[in-house]
């Protein structure tokens, strides 16, 4: 298989694997973006969960509308610009959101013992340390 190729497959198979494991998600991928996107990057107003998500500003305005009326998010002046609300999660938001990574990781790990054997568990393992470099090359980490 040539380089390019190869490229491509890894592209498809790991595309492949987070559609599925979304599949599992009982929040709306929006509503947990948003959520994912405050509790690694701490406060952030509407439109930067926007522009990181790479949606319009309506589309994360919607995300954050539903995530405050759950209390998941909160809303306060933002120290400097008294027109923008700075957007944190509360410690609902963050409960919610653990739940839905075990729920993800438990779906992951029943597929992995169910599919691999222990041989290929371990090839599986020392996969997932080259996938780490190589998604952190690509980010420009």
């Amino acid at each position: 298989m040539d380089e390019d190729a190869l490229a491509e497959e890894l592209r498809q198979s790991v595309g492949e694997l987070v559609r599925a494991v979304r599949g599992v998600d009982t929040m709306p991928p929006g509503e947990s973006a948003a959520l994912g996107y405050l509790d690694r990057n701490g406060p952030l107003t509407t439109a930067d969960l926007a522009q990181r998500r790479g949606v319009t500003h309506q589309s994360a305005a919607k995300s954050v509308k539903e995530l405050a009326s759950g209390g998941f998010v909160r809303a306060e002046p933002h120290p400097s610009d008294g027109r923008k609300l700075l957007l944190h999660i509360t410690d609902a938001g963050r409960a919610r959101l653990r739940g839905e990574r075990a729920q993800r990781a438990q779906a992951v790990n029943a597929a992995i013992q169910e599919l691999f054997s222990a041989e290929e568990q371990r090839r599986l393992r020392d996969g997932v340390g080259l996938l780490s470099q190589l998604a952190a090359h690509l980010a420009g980490k």
